[in-house]
C-alpha cells in the first residue's frame, strides 16, 4: 500500500475505481473490513474508492496512545488532500463513525455527505455501560492476551461469528487483528472520552444515513440508542435498518454487504459532489 506522512509517521492508504470520491473510516480491530463491501459492482463500477489504516494498523506506523478523535479525524484530512480530494462522500463504521462525525465538524468543506454505520458513540442509558465494557476489555488484553478479547469482541457484535467464517470472508484478519489489538485497547480507548451530543450534533450540515442493523438492539441497547439519537439531532438525517444484519455489517456474507453497498451507491448518488 502507498503511503501518505502524517506528523511525523506514515498512513498506508487504497484507492480503487473512477467517480465520485469515497473515503472509508474503519472501526476498532479489523482495519480491512471494509474490503468485502467495496468488491461489490454497484460501488466498485461507479465511485472512487479510497479507504486507509488508521494509525497503529495494518500498514500505517504503530503508535503508542491513547490518541483524541480530533487527532484521528486530521489524519483523514490528511490523506484527502495528500490525495488532491477536496471533497469526499464520508462512511465511518463504529469507532470510524465518531471520526467521520468529528471530520465534519473540523473540517466540513471535506465532507460532502456523511454514512454512519453503528457509530461508536457514548449517549442514553447505555453510556456508562458501554464505556465499562470497553475499559474492561483493555483491562482483559492487558492479563489474558489479544487472542482472547478478539474472539469476545467479535462474540459479542456478530452473533453467527466463527474464526472459520471470518477467515473465509476476509482472510488472514483474525491474525492481524491480533497484531493491532494493541492499537484497538490502547490507542483508540482514546475514543470513549469524546464529547459528543445534540450541540455539536445540530452543527453537522451535511446529508448523512444513519445506519442501524436489524439485529443490533438485540445485542446491545446502544445501538438503538445511538440511532434514534442521531436521527434527532442531526439537520439532514435519514434512517436506514438493514434487515439480518448486526454490528459487522461488511462481513456478514454476501447478502448483507450487497444490500448495504447498494443502499450507499443509491444515497452517493442523491448527493453528488
Amino acid at each position: 500500500m502507498p503511503h501518505v506522512p502524517v506528523d511525523g509517521i506514515t498512513i498506508a492508504y487504497n484507492e480503487s475505481g473512477a467517480g465520485d470520491p469515497v473515503v472509508f473510516i474503519h472501526g476498532a480491530f479489523i482495519a480491512d473490513a471494509f474490503r468485502p463491501l467495496l468488491d461489490r459492482p454497484s460501488l466498485s463500477n461507479r465511485y472512487r474508492l479510497i479507504t486507509y489504516h488508521r494509525r497503529g494498523y495494518g500498514g500505517s506506523s504503530r503508535v503508542e496512545g491513547p490518541i483524541s478523535c480530533e487527532r484521528q479525524a486530521a489524519d483523514c484530512q490528511a490523506v484527502l488532500q495528500a490525495l488532491r480530494i477536496p471533497r469526499a462522500h464520508v462512511v465511518g463504521h463504529s469507532f470510524g463513525g465518531s471520526i467521520a462525525l468529528q471530520l465534519a465538524l473540523q473540517a466540513s468543506e471535506l465532507v460532502g455527505s456523511l454514512v454512519l454505520l453503528e457509530p461508536a458513540l457514548f449517549v442514553g442509558e447505555s453510556s456508562a455501560a458501554y464505556r465499562e465494557s470497553l475499559l474492561r476489555s483493555s483491562q482483559t488484553y492487558k492479563q489474558r492476551g489479544a487472542a482472547v478479547v478478539m474472539e469476545e469482541f467479535l462474540q459479542a457484535r456478530w452473533p453467527a461469528y466463527s474464526r472459520a467464517e471470518l477467515e473465509r470472508v476476509l482472510p488472514g484478519s483474525f491474525e492481524q487483528a491480533v497484531a493491532d489489538a494493541g492499537t484497538a485497547l490502547e490507542v483508540d480507548i482514546g475514543l470513549v472520552d469524546w464529547p459528543v451530543g445534540p450541540e455539536q450534533a445540530r452543527r453537522i450540515a451535511q446529508p448523512t444515513l444513519v445506519v442501524l442493523g436489524g439485529g443490533s438492539e438485540a445485542l446491545h441497547p446502544r445501538f438503538g440508542e445511538t440511532y434514534q439519537s442521531l436521527l434527532e439531532w442531526l439537520p439532514h438525517a435519514e434512517g436506514l435498518v438493514v434487515p439480518d444484519a448486526t454490528h459487522l455489517f461488511q462481513l456478514e456474507g454476501p447478502d448483507v454487504a450487497s444490500r448495504l453497498a447498494d443502499a450507499l451507491a443509491e444515497f452517493f448518488s442523491q448527493h453528488p459532489m
